[in-house]
């Protein structure tokens, strides 16, 4: 069950973040907004195999439908939601954007995955999109999903202020592009069994991973008509918990199996991956991630109590185990 956001309470302080209460935890919040969003993503998928004149092909709908349902955590539109929650914006107006946040997140896991990138057989504990049916349809799969998340945040029931709207696009389209994730993949893919310094692979793991977490941070605070600094606040946040999420994937790369990951293990090492953990070891790189944890923690003092569950998904970051 939703819970409402956090308000601030008649002595200034702060009310418990939006889906979060007392004894709950983060990760009940985290599944609270997971059970959300699945209802609503799988009516995108129903309704786009049904609306208009124009035949849906379903081997293209089932391959989204493999990739996008009963999966992941949900954690980057967790972030939308209670970023937006900050401002006061219900949990169930923000699942729309939260909805397109996930669909763009699953079609770069099915390009990530491909043959050509970084060929992964397993993803989220079932074959991937290209072993489950083939690469063509993994591509196209991928295309309609990144596609179906700017549809999604066009539509009135997302926003109904335009300008709203024409935030949240510009907002997602900056952070997937050549300035963010593709670029930080392309980036990626080319410095393999190369040694680079510790600049760069934070500039690839701020485009490759960072990008996208900080705009869905930043989109919570547009549908929340957050001020310059506010959305400011929140990308500096989001850029550090995209470098935390990266470093300690990397770090469960090296220490975890395929079976709690629920994707190949011990990979990174095999393919010459550039990361702070191949440059610095485990131990310095664990000593780097709990310096991000601080610094995404000093990015929302201006928020206070209102953003304990912000603080908290810092936290999850840095100490998961898949």
């Amino acid at each position: 069950m939703l819970h409402p956001p956090s308000r601030t309470t008649g002595d200034g302080s702060a009310s418990p973040a939006s889906l979060s209460h007392p004894g709950s935890g983060f990760e009940r919040a985290l599944s609270d907004v997971a059970a959300a969003l699945e209802p609503r993503l799988d009516l995108l998928l129903a309704e786009a195999a049904l609306s208009g004149e124009t035949m849906r092909p379903p081997r293209l709908l089932a391959a989204m439908r493999h990739a996008l349902l009963d999966g992941g955590k949900r954690f980057r539109p967790f972030l939308l939601v209670e970023s937006a929650a900050l401002f006061g914006v219900p949990a169930q107006a923000a699942l729309g954007a939260a909805a397109a946040v996930e669909c763009l997140h699953t079609y770069s896991l099915i390009h990530d995955d491909l043959p050509a990138m970084d060929d992964d057989t397993l993803r989220r504990g079932r074959p991937t999109v290209h072993c489950a049916f083939d690469e063509a349809t993994a591509i196209l799969a991928g295309d309609a999903l990144l596609t179906l998340a700017f549809d999604v945040l066009a539509r009135d029931e997302t926003h109904p202020d335009p300008a709203v709207r024409a935030g949240l696009v510009a907002a997602l389209a900056r952070a997937a592009g050549p300035g963010g994730m593709v670029g930080g993949q392309m980036l990626d893919l080319e410095a393999e069994r190369i040694r680079l310094g510790e600049a760069d692979i934070r500039r690839i793991q701020a485009m490759k991973t960072g990008a996208l977490i900080a705009s869905c941070c930043e989109m919570g605070g547009i549908l929340g008509r957050a001020t310059p600094a506010e959305r400011s606040a929140l990308r500096r946040y989001g850029g550090q918990l995209g470098l935390a999420y990266q470093m300690a994937d990397d770090l469960l790369d090296l220490d975890a199996t395929t079976e709690a990951l629920g994707k190949a293990a011990a990979k990174d090492a095999a393919r010459g991956k550039a990361t702070l953990v191949a440059l610095s070891g485990p131990a310095e790189a664990r000593r780097l991630l709990e310096e991000t944890v601080a610094a995404c923690e000093d990015a929302l003092q201006a928020f206070g109590a209102r953003a304990s569950g912000l603080v908290a998904a810092a936290r999850f970051a840095a100490e998961r185990t898949r």
